[in-house]
C-alpha cells in the first residue's frame, strides 16, 4: 500500500510540475555523515571535515593535512529508500586550499507501475502491473580556502551536477552552485552560513510519453507535463556554535541556527517571501574518542486530518560515535516527526583521516 501511495504521489507531483518549484532536488538537503544527522543538521558552523560539502563547504578548510575519505549508508524511512554518500577531500599545500569530491545517491526500488493495469476499454488486468525504480544522483566538486590568508574566515563553493531518473518514464539533468562561509571569533564562537542553490539549480527533463500516458475510454491519464524545466530556488542555512571544555576529558559543543526557504511553506514562521525554521543540536565528547549527540529540527505547523486542529511537529534525532586514531565510526537515528508519522531512519558513516592515521 505504501508503494501504491508513493507512485500516486510521484505522478501527481510530476504531472503538476512548474518551472519554479518549492521542493526540487530535496535529496541534497538531507545532509551526509551520521554526526550532522544525529545533531539535527546543527553543524553549519561546526562541520569541519570531509562531510562539510553537504552542510557548508567552507568547513573543508579544517582538512589541513593529507586527505580524508568518507562513506555513508542509510535505510531511509524504515528501508523504503536507500541513501548513500561517498566523498574525498585533500589539502592543496601549494594553493592554501582544500579540494573535495562527493557522490550522492537516493534510490527507491520495486515501486509498482500501474499505468498499464487498465486497458483502453476500462478492463483491469493485474498481470500488467510491473515494477520500476527511481534514483537521484549528484556529483559535487568543492573548493574551500581562507581569503587573503586570514585564518578566521573560510569560504567554500560547491559545483553540482544532478541526474534524476524515474524508471522508463522520465529523466533529468541539472546543475547549480552552493556558497558557504565560516567565521571564528576570538571569543571562541563560530558563525557559519550556507546558501544552497545560490544561482538557482536548473533541471532539464526528458519525458517518455508512451510509457507515462494511459488512455481509458478515450480519456488520457498521466499526460506529460508541459514544462520540461524546473528551477530550484535558493535556501539559506545559518548557525552559531561554541566548544566548551568542561574538564580535562569532557567537551560540550552546542549549535543553534535557522533554515530559511525563500517560499511559503509549513514552517513555524512563514510568509510569501520566506519561511524560517529553527534547529538545535549538541555533541558531548569524552577524550575526543567517544561522542554522544542529539538534535531537533524541522518544526512545522500541520493540520490533523482527523480533527482538523493545527499542531506543531518536529523531527528529533540522536546518535553516537567512536574515533580511534584516524578512523571514526558514527551512527544516527532520526524520526520523521513527533506529532506526525513515526518512520525511523538509520544512518551509518565511516571516516578515514590519513593525517591522524599516519601520526
Amino acid at each position: 500500500m505504501k508503494k501504491y501511495l508513493f507512485f500516486i504521489t510521484l505522478l501527481s507531483v510530476f504531472g503538476n510540475a512548474q518551472i519554479v518549484r518549492k521542493y526540487s532536488n530535496e535529496f541534497l538537503n538531507i545532509g551526509a555523515g551520521a554526526r550532522g544527522l544525529a545533531m539535527g543538521g546543527a553543524v553549519i558552523s561546526s562541520q569541519n571535515d570531509v562531510y562539510a560539502p553537504m552542510w557548508n563547504p567552507a568547513g573543508l578548510t579544517e582538512v589541513e593535512r593529507d586527505w580524508q575519505g568518507a562513506a555513508m549508508h542509510a535505510e531511509y524511512f524504515e528501508s523504503i529508500a536507500k541513501y548513500d554518500y561517498v566523498s574525498f577531500a585533500k589539502a592543496l599545500d601549494s594553493k592554501n586550499g582544500v579540494l573535495g569530491i562527493s557522490i550522492v545517491r537516493l534510490g527507491i526500488d520495486n515501486i509498482l507501475n500501474t499505468t498499464q493495469m487498465i486497458d483502453s476499454e476500462g478492463n483491469i488486468d493485474y498481470d500488467k502491473i510491473t515494477k520500476f525504480s527511481t534514483s537521484d544522483y549528484a556529483g559535487i566538486i568543492s573548493y574551500a580556502f581562507h581569503p587573503g590568508g586570514k585564518q578566521k574566515i573560510s569560504v567554500g563553493v560547491n559545483a553540482k551536477i544532478v541526474y534524476r531518473n524515474i524508471g522508463k518514464f522520465a529523466n533529468g539533468f541539472g546543475f547549480g552552485f552552493d556558497l558557504g562561509a565560516n567565521y571564528k571569533a576570538d571569543s571562541g564562537y563560530q558563525f557559519g552560513a550556507m546558501l544552497r542553490d545560490a544561482t538557482t539549480t536548473v533541471n532539464f527533463w526528458s519525458v517518455n510519453q508512451e510509457e507515462l500516458s494511459t488512455v481509458v475510454n478515450g480519456e488520457e491519464f498521466n499526460p506529460a507535463p508541459k514544462d520540461k524545466m524546473e528551477i530550484t530556488m535558493p535556501k539559506l542555512n545559518m548557525g552559531i556554535s561554541k566548544n566548551f571544555e568542561l574538564n580535562r576529558d569532557l567537551e560540550f559543543l552546542p549549535e543553534a541556527g535557522v533554515n530559511v526557504d525563500f517560499a511559503k511553506t509549513a514552517a513555524l514562521i512563514s510568509t510569501d517571501f520566506a519561511s524560517i525554521t529553527p534547529y538545535l543540536g549538541a555533541e558531548l565528547s569524552f577524550q575526543k574518542m567517544i561522542f554522544v549527540r542529539a538534535g531537533v529540527n524541522k518544526f512545522q505547523n500541520v493540520t490533523d486530518i482527523e480533527d482538523l486542529k493545527r499542531k506543531v511537529t518536529f523531527q528529533p534525532s540522536a546518535g553516537i560515535g567512536v574515533r580511534y586514531r584516524g578512523l571514526t565510526l558514527d551512527y544516527a537515528i532520526t524520526s520523521t516527526g513527533i506529532g506526525g508519522s513515526n518512520y525511523f531512519s538509520n544512518f551509518f558513516s565511516l571516516k578515514l583521516d590519513m593525517g591522524d592515521f599516519r601520526n
